[in-house]
């Protein structure tokens, strides 16, 4: 299965719960957002009792050759920023004095947007002796950040978008099992330090956590084995794998054992997008019909609100322009037919 047939599956993961219907942040769901997949700074998660986890490990079984197998590992998550509209006259306080407090709290009762940046940090062409003979450890690092943006549309105003620094880490071994059988092990760490004071607003620790955070795992000349349904003589090794806030699953064609990805959000092998879907609507417990003509009902000040995020405003305008031939696919369709036993028993 290509890597971009792989990405499009990760993200329905990584963008789950980003935005719910009614698509505006000031809906009380929208306004904290991203519960799933979160891995806390360590230093805040010490400081709460370790309820909230700054690990996620991914363990797997996968079958090939010291020798000749190689692995492709991306760690994938959403580094959280703040938006906030600055009024000509404004800019010049307003930014030194969020340089002077980067906790962010204060700010977050004046309910500006909270926006996800996606972030993948890589360790390819592996070779499985490599993780064998030592861990790979892969640096995670991301600066803080600030960016401007005058729209024209509105003269005088400047838009902010800001970040934390963020840091950490993942390492990669490997352990043989068999002849010819692995254990594979990727773990998450968020190390990102001076953050053990924040302890009652988890709304404002997020901004320093990596959130909605999954792996993709891909294999050479090797093969990855279902943890879900392992062959019967597996089945001890798939029960001895230890996954801590996430479930890996194989990705691709059914059949398929080259790819898996370790998600934060439990789902089965071979997991697929809906072909009738025409796009991400980021939730998960409605039908992509509803959704779509529910967002058609919307008034014009809350479609206004809507395109205040980017993604919202590519929902709304996907939607507006959906044709009447668009919505009859997504309405009834219907997977499988089999027959109905006897009794009216399928």
């Amino acid at each position: 299965m290509k890597l971009e047939q792989i990405q499009e599956i990760a993200n329905a993961v990584l963008y789950e719960g980003y935005l719910l219907y009614p698509y505006r942040q000031s809906a009380i769901k929208n306004r904290t957002r991203w519960t799933f997949g979160v891995v806390y700074p360590r230093e805040y998660s010490e400081a709460n009792g370790g309820i909230d986890p700054w690990t996620m490990r991914t363990e797997c079984l996968v079958e090939g050759s010291a020798d000749e197998t190689e692995l492709d590992i991306r760690v994938r998550f959403l580094h959280l920023l703040l938006r906030t509209i600055v009024k000509q006259g404004s800019t010049t306080q307003h930014a030194e004095e969020n340089a002077k407090e980067w906790s962010l709290a204060g700010r977050l009762a004046d309910e500006p947007l909270q926006e996800g940046m996606e972030r993948e940090v890589s360790a390819l062409n592996l070779p499985l002796s490599e993780a064998l003979a030592q861990p790979r450890r892969v640096p995670i690092e991301f600066p803080t950040s600030r960016m401007a943006e005058h729209p024209a549309s509105a003269p005088g105003t400047e838009i902010m978008r800001e970040q934390h620094a963020i840091s950490g880490a993942f390492a990669i071994s490997a352990r043989q099992l068999d002849a010819n059988l692995f254990k594979l092990t990727i773990e998450i760490e968020n190390t990102t330090p001076e953050t053990g004071i924040v302890t009652s607003r988890r709304d404002a620790i997020l901004f320093q956590s990596f959130v909605s955070t999954h792996t993709i795992l891909q294999v050479r000349q090797g093969a990855f084995i279902s943890l879900m349904d392992p062959p019967g003589d597996l089945q001890r090794f798939a029960s001895e794998c230890q996954n801590m806030s996430t479930w890996p699953v194989l990705v691709g064609d059914e059949g398929e054992h080259s790819a898996m990805l370790s998600s934060p959000i439990i789902l089965y092998d071979y997991p697929q997008i809906a072909p009738e879907s025409p796009g991400a609507l980021f939730d998960g417990t409605e039908i992509d019909e509803i959704l779509s003509l529910r967002i058609l009902t919307l008034t014009d000040e809350e479609k206004e609100q809507m395109r205040q995020d980017e993604r919202a405003r590519e929902i709304l305008e996907r939607t507006e322009a959906l044709t009447p031939e668009q919505f009859m696919k997504l309405h009834g369709t219907i997977r499988d037919l089999r027959p109905i036993g006897e009794g009216g028993e399928g």
